[in-house]
């Protein structure tokens, strides 16, 4: 069970789309704006830590070729990400584009890194010892909790950094992109 604790804290807590795009969003739009877009980013990591479960309890044979096409699905909306990231520029209280709930959401849809993180977390840690659909259900949910608390960490500290980011939004919105070109190789490279 430690080892399973470890290994979801350091997996939730380290840079990915997600806990990337919250900052960033964050440090834009600031928590009122960006609720939409962070509550579709909760609600994508529980959903798809509830498919990574139902994929081990009974659904191995489909595993590989579905992360085959969520892989280059992935690779793509990440890439477009950055260069979304890249071209940003902090709220100016004209912009008709806002932070949504289904860009999260999408987000966690296509995001290898969390189904990644589900299935050898349950397959790694609990299915040696636990089988039930209600128990790796259970496990996943506590993945999903541990992920949605490490993308808050990351909203706060975007909220913490806000004013830097006014003063210095092009080359964090640089940084931030590179991240996410990162995650996008790391990816492909797999």
């Amino acid at each position: 069970m430690f080892s399973f604790v470890i290994y979801a804290l350091i997996n939730a807590f380290t840079p990915g789309p997600g806990n990337i795009l919250a900052l960033n969003t964050m440090t834009n739009y600031g928590w009122k704006k960006g609720k939409p877009l962070y509550f579709g980013i909760f609600a994508g990591y529980f959903f798809v830590q509830a498919l990574c479960a139902f994929f081990i309890f009974g659904l191995d044979n489909l595993i590989n070729p579905i992360m085959n096409v969520l892989t280059y699905a992935g690779v793509i909306y990440i890439l477009w990400l950055a260069y979304e990231v890249a071209i940003s520029k902090p709220d100016n209280k004209k912009s008709d584009k806002q932070p949504s709930f289904w860009i999260g959401f999408v987000l966690q849809i296509v995001n290898v890194k969390i189904f990644l993180f589900g299935i050898t977390a349950l397959t790694g840690y609990i299915t040696p010892y636990y089988s039930s659909l209600g128990t790796l259900l259970f496990f996943e949910m506590i993945i999903a909790t541990v992920g949605t608390i490490a993308t808050l960490t990351w909203i706060f500290f975007g909220g913490l950094l806000q004013k830097t980011y006014f003063k210095y939004y092009r080359i964090i919105n640089i940084i931030l992109a590179l991240l996410l070109l990162q995650c996008a190789v790391a990816l492909l490279l797999q």
